[in-house]
Parts: structure tokens; sequence; C-alpha cells
């Protein structure tokens, strides 16, 4: 037997370092060039909580906020071409009529009249089921887009007049939108309870909502969790003019 200074494998290799502690202080450096980065950045201040990181929620109630001023000035705005729009400019009576037909048509006008009052509201907290029916899942303990709308629809079925969500009038361009447990309505933002008021006939616009298919719908989660129903007979309502934009915006073909 040969000894291991004969072997034809030759001598053992030791490993090359080098290249490791070359990259190990390559990532110290770049530790080091963002901690420096960070403390310039920073300026003595807590950079995580700064005012540019809200959370999506703040900036839903922020822009909440200025569309609540917004609507307050065109409110304001409208007010005044009103006023001028009174004076006499020449205007027959004809054609005064005729704009004041088209301005209540529209519902830019006060409307008043015998009203209803629908109330839709989120389960309580920690619901649970009426004998008899499953366990709820989540969206079932919450007031979803298409209740509201379910709402809306049976109302001018109905033959509404006019009708008001919160505190807002509908227009024939008003879009019904939930966002999650929340309504956005006309760029406004509201929580449950949902209001929503009727001007018309209460008898006609009673049996529309008990008529209507998708409302009985709802109505099994009111028996079966609780949901929140309640109709009001107002008795006179007046409901306010809309008093946002009335344009239209639609797609155009490019060039």
């Amino acid at each position: 037997m040969s000894n291991s200074a004969d072997s034809p494998r030759g001598p053992v290799r030791r490993p090359i370092r080098r290249p490791v502690r070359l990259l190990t202080a390559a990532v110290f450096a770049l530790a080091g060039l963002i901690f420096v980065t960070s403390f310039n950045t920073a300026k003595g201040t807590n950079i995580r909580t700064d005012a540019s990181l809200l959370k999506l929620s703040d900036l839903i109630h922020e822009r909440d906020r200025k569309n609540a001023e917004l609507g307050e000035t065109t409110a304001a705005v409208r007010r005044d071409i009103d006023a001028l729009v009174s004076r006499d400019d020449g205007s027959t009576e004809a054609e005064n009529a005729r704009l004041r037909a088209l301005e209540d048509a529209v519902g830019t006008n006060k409307l008043t009249g015998q009203a209803v009052t629908v109330t839709l509201d989120d389960a309580p907290p920690n619901a649970t089921a009426n004998p008899g029916y499953p366990d709820p899942q989540p969206n079932d303990l919450v007031i979803h887009q298409q209740d509201l709308q379910a709402v809306v629809n049976a109302l001018w079925q109905g033959g509404a007049r006019g009708i008001r969500v919160m505190d807002q009038r509908l227009i024939s361009t008003s879009a019904v939108r939930c966002v999650g447990n929340t309504l956005i309505l006309q760029g406004r933002v509201y929580s449950p309870p949902y209001k929503i008021t009727a001007v018309g006939d209460r008898d006609t616009l009673r049996r529309a909502l008990t008529d209507s298919p998708a409302i009985q719908n709802y109505l099994l989660y009111v028996k079966a969790y609780g949901l929140g129903w309640k109709i009001d007979d107002n008795g006179r309502e007046t409901l306010p003019g809309y008093s946002g934009t009335a344009d239209l915006h639609y797609a155009q073909p490019v060039g």
C-alpha cells in the first residue's frame, strides 16, 4: 500500500475566502449608506409617521371634507345665479314657466310634498342567526350597494317625484355606490344608518317597496340576522334642490 504522499490526487487546495470578505465589506458599507441617508431625511423626526403616509381612511375623510366645502361654495354660487335670473331680463312668462318646469324635472329646485323615509342599517355588533337560519358570514351583516339601489329603484318605480339620500338630492346622473361599508354619493362619504326620503304618493311608494323582489330578498336577511329596516311616513317634507354640477362627461375617440 502506498503512503499518502504518493497519492495520485495531488495536494488538497485551501478554499479562497477573499471574495467572501469583499462581499461582507460591501454589505456593511451599504448599510452605513442607508443609515446616513435615513438620518439626513428624518432631520430628527420619525419618518415612519410622516403626514405623507396617511392611511387610506384618513385620505377619504379629508377628501370628503374638501368636497363638502366645495359643495357649499357651489350652492352659494347657484343662489347668486338664481338671484340674477330672477331679475327682469326681458323673458316672457311662458319662457319663465318653461324654465321652471325644466328645473323641476332636473331636480335643481326644492320639492315639497307627502314623503316616505326608509332607513337601512347594519346588524347589531356580535349579531347571531335567529333560529332556523345558518350562521352569518361577515357580508350578511352589513348594508351593500345593491340594497340601497333596490330601495331607490323601487321608489322611482313607485312614482317618486324626488328622492333624497342622506342629505343629498338625487338627479338622473346620480350614482349610489358603496366601498366597503361606506356610501360614496356625489363625492361625499356616508356611514350607516342610511336614510332615503322620497316625495310622492305614500301608499303607492309603500306598495312599490313591498312588491320589489330585491327588497323582499333583503327582508330575509332582516329576519335572519337583524339588519335594520324601517319605513316612516313623514307628512310633508321639503327636499333640497340639487346643487352640484350637472355636466356630462363621456369618452371621445382619439383624433
